[in-house]
């Protein structure tokens, strides 16, 4: 997959994903004397010239647009936040991108700039991770949401939608969505596509007619369970927006989180393919196996499982001992979780079940462990496999098949 300059330059070379993965948003170092990126902590910077100072607030304050010149204030921007910021722009096809402290910081900021041009409705389609489906039925913001499966996203639109949502490969089901069609539905209404699961590996909604792309940045893009942040990869007149809101309400990723995704960045590739193959395996094995009803594997690939256990699912996450029973994803080490009583528990019973989230389903974000220690782990969690061994189902968006 090759990657396009978006800074507006003509010489810039075409690169692929895993060469822009490792260089972009560095691409000045050997001009700095550096070959590591740095670190920039500071919170605020001297300026002796005020009357300049100020006109350059006043800009920022009117367009949004990234100040020329030296930083300002940590809240406005910081250098080593906007390294990572473009380098994920440059994985995502996109021209900008804006991050904040956290995943549901991101996506909060994107209502509230379409909340602040009148436009407070919002179409969704379930699953969506359980807090930004909370986030939406519970009004915090003042919007409101509808509700609806793929097919009837455009009837749902109304005057006064300024988004649609939708997350693919979902959480937890892992559920599939046709971007394409469902972006050519929304018509002039952005198309927000929560693309934590798959990442710019695996997806770039852009590429297929979405306006914004939302990273769960704690996720995948990071990598090692150790930082916290979301992005908006996005065109630059809605980053502008975005970056405004961000000033104006606090939600700032810190330098330090900036540092740490944009080294997450560049074994993001291998990371992915690597869990990926591990995934589809124990995907297959667990197809095969009696204890388990039904198998849920998105036909994109990608390193989360979803399963559906005909036993307790609570002595699975209790009997583990190499994979780590524990929220989040998309870490080196593999965890578990029940969604219904972890990720998903904010989401009204009758809802998590119209999504296909039921109680006995268990989702499984794969790492880099080999396949099989984590077969072992997982066999033995599983307990004893019944006498008359029957087959699981696989379900891929869409269909259904027997195994």
């Amino acid at each position: 997959m090759d990657i396009t300059d978006f800074d507006g330059s003509t010489e810039a070379p075409i690169r692929a994903l895993a060469t822009e993965a490792v260089h972009a948003g560095r691409d000045d170092l050997a001009s700095l004397g550096v070959h590591a990126p740095p670190l920039d902590l500071s919170t605020t910077y001297p300026s002796y010239d005020t009357r300049a100072e100020a006109a350059r607030i006043d800009e920022f304050a009117t367009t949004g647009a990234r100040p020329a010149g030296p930083p300002v204030y940590a809240r406005l921007d910081n250098p080593t936040t906007a390294r990572f910021e473009t380098a994920l722009a440059r994985l995502e096809g996109t021209e900008s991108a804006v991050a904040f402290a956290s995943g549901m910081a991101a996506l909060t900021a994107v209502l509230l700039v379409r909340a602040s041009m009148g436009l407070r409705h919002v179409v969704a389609v379930r699953p969506l991770y359980g807090c930004s489906d909370h986030l939406l039925t519970a009004g915090l913001l003042g919007t409101e949401v509808t509700w609806t499966d793929p097919a009837g996203v455009e009837e749902a639109i109304r005057p006064d939608t300024g988004l649609v949502m939708v997350e693919t490969p979902a959480n937890p089901t892992l559920a599939e969505v046709d971007i394409r069609a469902l972006a050519h539905g929304c018509g002039s209404v952005p198309l927000l596509v929560d693309s934590t699961f798959a990442t710019p590996v695996l997806q770039r909604p852009r590429e297929h007619g979405a306006r914004l792309v939302l990273h769960s940045a704690t996720k995948y893009l990071g990598g090692h369970g150790d930082v916290l942040g979301g992005v908006v990869a996005c065109d630059e007149e809605f980053a502008r927006k975005l970056r405004q809101v961000r000033f104006a309400t606090g939600g700032v990723l810190h330098p330090m989180a900036g540092y740490l995704l944009l080294r997450g960045l560049s074994t993001l590739p291998v990371r992915i393919r690597a869990a990926s193959a591990t995934a589809a395996e124990l995907a297959r094995r667990l197809t095969a196996d009696p204890r388990i009803a039904r198998v849920h594997y998105p036909r994109l690939g990608g390193a989360m499982i979803a399963f559906e256990v005909h036993g307790d699912p609570h002595r699975v996450t209790a009997g583990v001992r190499l994979i780590t029973p524990a929220v989040s994803l998309g870490s080196v080490d593999s965890l578990i979780q029940h969604p219904a009583s972890i990720s998903h528990r904010i989401v009204a019973e009758g809802d998590r079940r119209s999504a296909g989230i039921s109680d006995r389903l268990l989702r499984m974000s794969v790492g880099l462990e080999d396949v099989e220690d984590l077969w072992r782990d997982l066999d033995g969690a599983l307990g004893e496999r019944p006498a008359r061994a029957g087959r699981a189902v696989v379900t891929t968006p869409g269909r259904v098949v027997p195994k």
